[in-house]
């Protein structure tokens, strides 16, 4: 198992990372959440690691704390939340909305998050609370430092939210809507992603 990676950041596009660690690439999905807090290019940086296991692909998904990394797997031990839904969940909502959500059984809300359901909303709602409940609560406070490929912000933000799960046309819409001249890519990101919800 991998449990943690320490290299220097070679690429970051939204959900994406390649982290060079000793002369080997890795591929690295992360949240939103841990996104906003990355250093710039080719800056050394310690990830927490998650290894998925499939039939058809090992996938690798990062964070920069133990509880963004523990509140992970406890989405993806839920019925119906595998890794890139729990992915989708972290990184279209803030920490505070969703135990909100969660203490106030509020099914709208999480429905809105690419690929939740009813039936998955209550899951979570029931399931969540107890781990809420036994002071479990992740500190995924995040500033946005954010800094993407080589495409304009637009498109960074754009490709970021669609790669999360979201349809194109509600994507472009939402970042188009908020957009405002000077505004980097995590900017756009998380207020398009605030309008989402």
């Amino acid at each position: 198992m991998i449990t943690s990676l320490r290299g220097i950041i070679l690429e970051k596009q939204a959900p994406l990372l390649v982290i060079e660690v000793n002369g080997v690439g890795y591929e690295i999905l992360a949240p939103m959440s841990t996104f906003y807090n990355l250093p710039e290019l080719n800056a050394e940086i310690k990830l927490l690691t998650h290894l998925s296991i499939r039939e058809d692909a090992h996938v690798l998904y990062g964070f920069l704390t133990a509880s963004e990394r523990e509140l992970f797997r406890n989405l993806i031990r839920i019925t119906g939340v595998g890794p890139k839904l729990a992915l989708s969940i972290l990184s279209s909502m803030e920490l505070n909305m969703f135990i909100q959500c969660i203490n106030n059984n509020d099914i709208t809300q999480l429905k809105r998050i690419p690929g939740v359901g009813k039936k998955t909303a209550e899951r979570l709602i029931i399931e969540m609370r107890d781990y809420l409940q036994n002071d479990a609560t992740p500190n995924l406070i995040s500033q946005p430092t954010l800094s993407v490929g080589t495409n304009t912000p637009l498109e960074d933000a754009i490709s970021a939210l669609i790669a999360l799960g979201y349809k194109p046309n509600d994507a472009s819409r939402w970042v188009n809507a908020i957009a405002e001249e000077g505004m980097t890519s995590e900017i756009l990101i998380r207020r398009a992603l605030q309008s989402a919800l």
